[in-house]
């Protein structure tokens, strides 16, 4: 599979998982962007980091469930303005029902234009938001169109919301709350995550070795578990990969987690997923004990093959997998 990837595709790594162990990690070449600048032949290796892209949010979830677990937010129901009371002057009774939840499952109900490369760089809320004097300002300042936790609609402008959230909760930027209570637990010693106007681009920024994509996917299918510590509680994971609403295609959604479901061996298993722009992905199947990570460089591939690339990744790893007798 990874010989036939690296002739034809721009896939950077594949990395598997199995009972708990590394089983299988192969690194390619190919092009590549660092914060949006082009890079025409990059060689990847166990310790090259890579951008992220979407894949930041569901790290950014599993901070914000160690910031709940320690009772520093209250729950994931309270009302989005209590956390932003400078910003009173954009509350509606509309906006008034939009809880800290719908900016989890991407359901605050607010006019959005995600970054596509139909959008160009910088026509979408997206751009907008990020050259707005105060970002959360801009994102609750859009106009309300549908019922908050109604209708899923993807918006990276919940994230920044989440981002400042936990800043004022833990007093400290997401970037350096994740070091200390995720990546350190995690043996994770090098990472970076940029920030926007101070706060840090929970939405995407993050870049990581694919070897820690999969510590991450291992935390969640151990139940938050790492060296016999409970990192994130199981409470917590089990609320943010359960299905809570339609999303996209054939998924689901649950906290800032895909969900979706496949075939081995005839049978259908459900899988947990942080996906990114480009084809990055981490893939979790707690049935069979497996994480699956992919790198790669389709970041202005919006078209269905950067996505079935990865897929297809995941797929023949699962026929690679014996049928249970």
């Amino acid at each position: 599979m990874t010989d036939r990837l690296a002739a034809s595709a721009n896939v950077h790594a594949v990395l598997v998982a199995r009972g708990g162990k590394l089983v299988f990690e192969r690194y390619l070449t190919g092009s590549d962007e660092i914060k949006d600048r082009p890079i025409a032949n990059a060689t990847f290796d166990a310790d090259t980091l890579h951008d992220m892209k979407s894949v930041s949010k569901s790290v950014a979830c599993l901070a914000l469930g160690i910031a709940i677990d320690r009772g520093l937010i209250a729950s994931v129901d309270e009302p989005i303005f209590s956390f932003f009371p400078e910003l009173s002057d954009l509350r509606s009774p509309e906006k008034d029902r939009i809880r800290l939840s719908h900016a989890l499952t991407m359901s605050l109900g607010l006019k959005w234009v995600e970054a596509t490369p139909s959008t160009g760089n910088d026509n979408n809320d997206e751009a907008r938001m990020h050259m707005a004097a105060d970002p959360c300002r801009y994102v609750l300042g859009l106009p309300a169109v549908t019922p908050a936790g109604q209708d899923f609609f993807y918006n990276t402008g919940a994230l920044t919301l989440v981002s400042a959230i936990i800043r004022k909760a833990v007093g400290k930027p997401l970037d350096e709350f994740a070091r200390e209570v995720l990546f350190e637990p995690l043996g994770i010693t090098r990472f970076e995550w940029t920030r926007v106007k101070g706060d840090t681009n929970a939405g995407g920024g993050l870049r990581l070795r694919p070897r820690d994509m999969v510590k991450i996917g291992q935390l969640v299918l151990a139940g938050g578990r790492w060296n016999d510590r409970q990192i994130v509680s199981k409470a917590w994971i089990d609320a943010s990969t359960r299905p809570r609403l339609e999303a996209t295609g054939p998924y689901f959604y649950g906290y800032l987690w895909w969900l979706g479901r496949s075939l081995h061996g005839g049978r259908e298993i459900h899988w947990d997923a942080a996906l990114g722009r480009g084809g990055q992905s981490i893939r979790i199947v707690p049935e069979l004990d497996l994480v699956v990570a992919v790198t790669a460089g389709y970041y202005q591939d919006y078209s269905p093959r950067a996505f079935q690339l990865q897929s297809g990744v995941f797929k023949e790893v699962l026929r690679a997998i014996p049928v249970a007798g």
